[in-house]
């Protein structure tokens, strides 16, 4: 398992030697991402980009490309998930275990959000109670939560009263209370990473059948909200791809991005990684400090108006 994850830190390491000055912060035609009152990110999980975009499996995601954008050179940084995610709000690769129990003390969404007058949640699928920063607790995995190693979080009561389950997210879709920024997390039977309803065995298109049906569920109550729809971003992202897909580090992953302010139908082929739309999900909030390589990511502007 050491030899396994020097293995994975090495490959990672190459294909991230240049994401902190990818671009140099600009997209091809240096167009900026738009200002919004609401982020929303989802984030599915171990499917590569030709596994999803196109299959049939997945009927209602793929019916939400022709409504927004979709990034088809789009590469997770690294092998297992914990990474990615880690890449997604702090900008850096952190760990590769996905064991991993430590504090992590680097910049994060949490303290740029914070620091720029954001409020925040994390909407996490079997969360076991709000607050909560503990072990797995499956279908929960911590590891597909990031904002529970975050010494930002650890270490203030108010910023853990953050870490909620799901199910708050409706309430404050129909309250009008949705924070600016919302990180959205389905648990392990939701996301395509196990089989649906805990069975122990499954074809794949059983998996992404089930993550289908949940993102139809409650993507659908997203986009019909009037957060979404006076001010919303909202991107779907895979944390990796296949495990046998190396490819820049995580492999080719699916990349959807849907706004009002969003060009519809638009297929970017500039390659992108997660350090990307960290960038985008946090200048789209209006926060110009943004923490490790997102500093000197891509930006994602080209998929406006």
């Amino acid at each position: 398992m050491r030899l396994w994850n020097l293995l994975l830190t090495v490959v990672m390491v190459a294909a991230c030697s240049g994401c902190g000055s990818l671009g140099i912060g600009n997209s091809p035609g240096s167009k900026l991402v738009p200002q919004f009152g609401h982020v929303f990110l989802v984030v599915e999980e171990n499917h590569s980009y030709s596994e999803v975009i196109g299959n049939a499996a997945m009927p209602y995601l793929n019916s939400l490309v022709s409504q927004g954008g979709l990034a088809t050179q789009y590469f997770a940084n690294a092998h297992p998930s914990i990474p990615n995610y880690f890449m997604l709000t702090t900008g850096q690769p952190v760990n590769t275990d996905d064991n991993f129990s430590g504090m992590v003390t680097d910049d994060n969404v949490v303290r740029e959000l914070v620091a720029g007058g954001k409020t925040w949640k994390s909407y996490a699928e079997s969360l076991p109670a709000p607050g909560y920063t503990g072990p797995d607790a499956p279908p929960y995995l911590k590891h597909h939560n990031p904002f529970a190693y975050f010494s930002d979080v650890l270490n203030s009561s108010a910023q853990a009263s953050n870490l909620v389950p799901f199910g708050q997210l409706l309430a404050d879709l129909t309250n009008n209370q949705v924070p600016n920024y919302s990180f959205i997390v389905p648990n392990t039977q939701d996301d395509a990473h196990d089989c649906p309803g805990g069975a122990s065995a499954c074809s794949d298109s059983q998996k992404l059948s089930a993550a289908d049906q949940w993102l139809q569920t409650n993507v659908g109550k997203i986009l019909q909200s009037s957060a979404f729809q006076t001010d919303g971003l909202l991107i779907i992202v895979f944390d990796e791809s296949d495990i046998s897909d190396l490819n820049h580090g995580g492999g080719h992953v699916a990349m959807i991005l849907l706004s009002p302010k969003a060009k519809a139908g638009f297929q970017s082929t500039t390659f992108y990684q997660h350090q990307s739309t960290l960038r985008a999900t946090l200048e789209a909030l209006g926060i110009a400090s943004l923490p490790g390589a997102a500093a000197g990511a891509t930006d994602m502007g080209e998929f406006f108006k």
